[in-house]
């Protein structure tokens, strides 16, 4: 496995990975206006962004791109692995690389955590601080929780 910075020749390779989990994996979640408003959150100008600030990985094994992870200060964001890659422990692999980056000035993370994920940074010692809300079209409302971890 590696894990390294992205660079702005990838977005368009991140922006479909993400957009491909989305589509996959949030509608057994959530309505379409929610997974329509992720889609939107995960756009191309705001991975562009992200990129720009350094702030995006990419996570290769061997030679297939399978994941991404987003760290802003100590904030953690779009954490992603592609459908056919989850479950196999790559999920982890990018949440430890992201932990330790932010540990070197930090002493906690944080993170927005859908319904998908919640589980999975249970496992990894997040806890749920509060919740919050997002109006979506249609009388859609995004209910996700504010994570928080304690980093050594």
């Amino acid at each position: 496995m590696k894990y390294i910075k992205a660079e702005i020749m990838d977005s368009n390779k991140i922006h479909m990975l993400v957009q491909e989990t989305i589509r996959t994996v949030y509608p057994k979640y959530y309505p379409k206006e929610v997974v329509d408003f992720f889609c939107g959150l995960h756009s191309i100008d705001c991975i562009e962004r992200d990129i720009r600030d350094q702030a995006v990985g990419m996570l290769f094994d061997q030679e297939n791109f399978i994941g991404t992870g987003t760290c802003m200060e100590n904030h953690i964001t779009r954490v992603f692995v592609h459908p056919g890659y989850q479950g196999k422990g790559y999920g982890s692999y990018i949440m430890q690389q992201l932990e330790n980056q932010i540990a070197r000035t930090y002493d906690k993370a944080v993170l927005d955590a859908s319904l998908p994920a919640c589980q999975f940074y249970e496992g990894r010692g997040y806890v749920t601080v509060r919740h919050e809300t997002w109006d979506c079209e249609k009388g859609a409302v995004l209910v996700y929780g504010i994570m928080e971890k304690e980093l050594p």
